[in-house]
């Protein structure tokens, strides 16, 4: 009969869970001072996406900023947050839009390519904003939603030099190549533009 293999003592079980942890400890903490430096949208409350889903860049530097891409996130505000901040899920936008106040979220910096456009050329030239909601529920785009949108958007174009047209504000749906729908045909366009034009 073979004998069983003794199990660990609780001493070496503990001496190699604490070695274990060392490396961690010895990890340098934030440095004293060291802040979260402000969103580049002062009404923005920073909520940063995984490093994993945006490439990092020194736009307008590497890339010229000169397209404004809208979108309506298909799932509801703090899901589109965790998504962003899943590192395997590959995407991002630049900032989230909540439906019931208008609330803003930074996800990626401006001067990084959050990956929204489903484009790579696009997303080099663009900020992303995803809309809280769903395209076939109009409900979800409220007052306060276009409002704080269109005052963000007119930021970043006065930002990058972007003219307010439909030329250089875009729906996702008209990226050459893409099979999204958004922000869809409840997205009242004339109403935006009219708030983006007298922000």
């Amino acid at each position: 009969m073979d004998r069983a293999r003794p199990l660990p003592r609780r001493r070496r079980f503990l001496k190699g869970a604490a070695l274990a942890v060392v490396p961690y400890a010895l990890l340098p903490g934030p440095r004293a001072g060291a802040q979260t430096p402000a969103p580049d949208h002062p009404l923005a409350e920073w909520q940063p996406a995984s490093r994993a889903n945006y490439t990092e860049a020194s736009r307008p530097v590497t890339h010229a900023v000169d397209l404004v891409v809208i979108h309506v996130t298909q799932t509801d505000y703090s899901g589109t947050l965790a998504v962003f901040q899943h590192p395997r899920k590959k995407v991002s936008a630049h900032y989230v839009v909540r439906s019931r106040d208008g609330h803003v979220a930074q996800c990626v910096r401006e001067s990084d390519i959050a990956w929204h456009a489903g484009d790579w050329e696009h997303n080099t030239r663009s900020i992303g904003i995803e809309h809280e909601g769903w395209v076939d529920q109009p409900g979800y785009f409220t007052d306060a939603m276009y409002a704080r949108s269109a005052v963000l958007t007119a930021a970043i174009c006065a930002r990058y030099g972007i003219p307010r047209d439909r030329e250089h504000i875009v729906g996702h749906h008209e990226i050459p190549g893409t099979d999204h729908t958004d922000p869809g045909p409840h997205w009242d366009w004339p109403r935006y533009m009219g708030l983006v034009n007298s922000a």
